[in-house]
């Protein structure tokens, strides 16, 4: 019986083992740049690592909206006072606009997303013809029925905002100060990437995941990616 436990042991070590050295590899993939100013230029994207469940989870909450706050309980002689003194502080506020307080900005999803984004850790990076590489923030692939995978990136900066060779030339550009890249490969582990450059992001509830909203209109921004 002991040696049967030990056995057990030893097995689910293994599959812990195995998880944690999945997720620790990343991936090499190469492409080129098209539906630019000037389409053609090589990219490479450097994965150290996967985002693990508690990286994704977080950028996941932060496009969801805060939970609105319980109202005050309060006993009977309190209620009386609240409401005088609310009937008070209304009346002050019709005369003077005195009364209310500030109403709270809406909730804006991108500008959660955006600072979520940039608080990540680095795991990788993105290095197009600029000087300088853009630092992968998030990395999430997600497996599809024919064998071959998506590919879901973040990188806090907007890919090619200050090279013109980057200029996009189909499709709507979207404000978003980050960029998400999203890559669709088969199971020989080539494809395509699009990107928010010019599609909105969304949550995807089904996989748990940040992810272009419409992925199949987007314009491509990545041909030829490989899987190295």
């Amino acid at each position: 019986m002991k040696g049967k436990a030990l056995s057990l042991f030893s097995t689910l070590a293994l599959v812990l083992l195995l998880t944690v050295q999945a997720q620790q590899q990343g991936s090499h993939l190469t492409g080129t740049s098209v539906n630019v100013s000037e389409p053609g230029s090589s990219v490479r994207i450097d994965i150290s690592r996967w985002s693990t469940d508690g990286e994704r989870e977080q950028l996941v909450a932060s496009m969801n909206p805060p939970p609105e706050p319980a109202p005050n309980a309060q006993g009977e002689g309190g209620r009386g006072a609240g409401a005088r003194g609310g009937a008070r502080g209304g009346a002050r506020g019709a005369r003077g606009g005195r009364g209310g307080g500030q109403a709270p900005a809406p909730f804006d999803p991108i500008a959660s997303l955006t600072t979520a984004i940039g608080k990540a850790p680095t795991i990788g990076y993105i290095w197009t013809n600029e000087v300088a590489g853009y630092s992968i923030k998030y990395a999430f692939r997600i497996p599809t029925p024919d064998g071959g995978q998506r590919v879901i990136l973040a990188t806090n900066r907007r890919i090619g905002e200050n090279a013109l060779s980057w200029k996009t030339q189909t499709g709507n550009p979207t404000a978003y100060d980050f960029t998400l890249l999203e890559l669709r490969l088969n199971s020989s582990g080539a494809g395509e990437g699009k990107a928010s450059l010019t599609a909105n992001v969304a949550v995807d509830g089904e996989n748990k995941t940040i992810g272009l909203e419409n992925y199949a209109a987007a314009p491509a921004l990545l041909a030829n990616v490989k899987r190295q």
